[in-house]
């Protein structure tokens, strides 16, 4: 069982008597299987209805779960023979954005994720999954490889933001980020960028300059978090939850404003309670997306991309 939030607390008391029931013998003239069997029913239908209704704020808390799939959840599920490639050959080497290359149900690819851990060591050791200069300068290079030998390029964003700490500007964080975005939208390859979780600030712009932008269906993508936002406009993040509403940072209100390409569908309660599942589904889209980019040639796809990313505003312009 994982961790309920908040909202969840009335499907978790179902789910915790489905798991107390099922350790009992049947006695009595109860039937266990059939009451169990009606149990599971009722959470099944309640966990339904309540994440066809999720607000913002309440996606926030699913795209930021602890039990959600990460980068290398995914990475494992979906890329054969994955070689991690480390360092930006300047600095250092940054564990907050992995990458490398292996093979995408048979076809070779370049992957780069940000990665934010599964526990406390490993959150710390990936500093949360924000990124450090080095950790843009990395994928910058391994862009460069896949325009080099002519492969395929899959991204997975989930990151809170790039790191703002005072080493990291020191160290050039904004132009790190800006030639991240250079560099993707001057690739002749396909790139497919996927926001599995959170996608913050120009942190996740760096990996999202994609011919496709694909987002999980509880995810979020937006130019701060909303406790940031809150504290800048109400000087309070206790207004993260209407920071959240008018963020307009759920994967609905992206597609609508043409800012992402796709929606990929979540197992029913999130991510977090099925992470096979919800691996398998995204490979499903990603496949698809890259088959619908295959005829394009080097200067089609780059085109595109560049096209794609202008557009972005003009909606409703005069």
């Amino acid at each position: 069982m994982t961790t309920p939030l908040e909202f969840e607390k009335s499907v978790a008391e179902l789910e915790a008597k489905i798991e107390e029931l099922r350790h009992l013998n049947s006695s009595g003239g109860i039937n266990i299987a059939e009451e169990v069997s009606r149990l599971q029913t009722m959470a099944d239908r309640q966990l339904r209805q309540t994440y066809a209704k999720l607000s913002p704020w309440q996606k926030v808390q699913v795209a930021r779960h602890p039990n959600r799939p990460h980068a290398l959840a995914y990475i494992k599920g979906l890329i054969d023979d994955f070689t991690p490639l480390a360092g930006d050959r300047q600095f250092g080497e940054d564990t907050a954005i992995v990458g490398g290359l292996g093979r995408f149900r048979g076809q070779s690819v370049v992957v780069l994720g940000h990665e934010k851990g599964h526990d406390t060591e490993s959150r710390v050791q990936r500093n949360f999954g924000m990124s450090h200069p080095e950790g843009y300068r990395k994928a910058k290079r391994l862009m460069g490889l896949a325009e080099r030998f002519r492969l395929p390029i899959i991204t997975l964003v989930d990151t809170p933001g790039a790191h703002p700490g005072i080493a990291a500007e020191e160290r050039g964080q904004a132009e790190a980020i800006a030639r991240a975005v250079e560099a993707s939208l001057d690739l002749t390859v396909p790139l497919i960028a996927s926001v599995i979780g959170e996608g913050g600030s120009g942190g996740a712009v760096a990996l999202a300059t994609g011919n496709r932008v694909l987002m999980l269906e509880h995810a979020i993508y937006s130019v701060i978090s909303p406790e940031g936002c809150a504290s800048i406009l109400w000087r309070s993040p206790e207004n993260a939850r209407d920071a959240a509403e008018a963020l307009k940072l759920t994967a609905q209100d992206l597609l609508g404003l043409g800012v992402i390409d796709g929606v990929v569908a979540e197992p029913l309660g999130g991510a977090h309670r099925r992470p096979d599942e919800a691996v398998s589904q995204l490979g499903d889209a990603l496949q698809t997306a890259l088959g619908q980019l295959a005829a394009l040639d080097g200067e089609a796809l780059r085109r595109q991309r560049r096209d794609k990313f202008l557009a972005m505003g003009r909606q409703g312009l005069g």
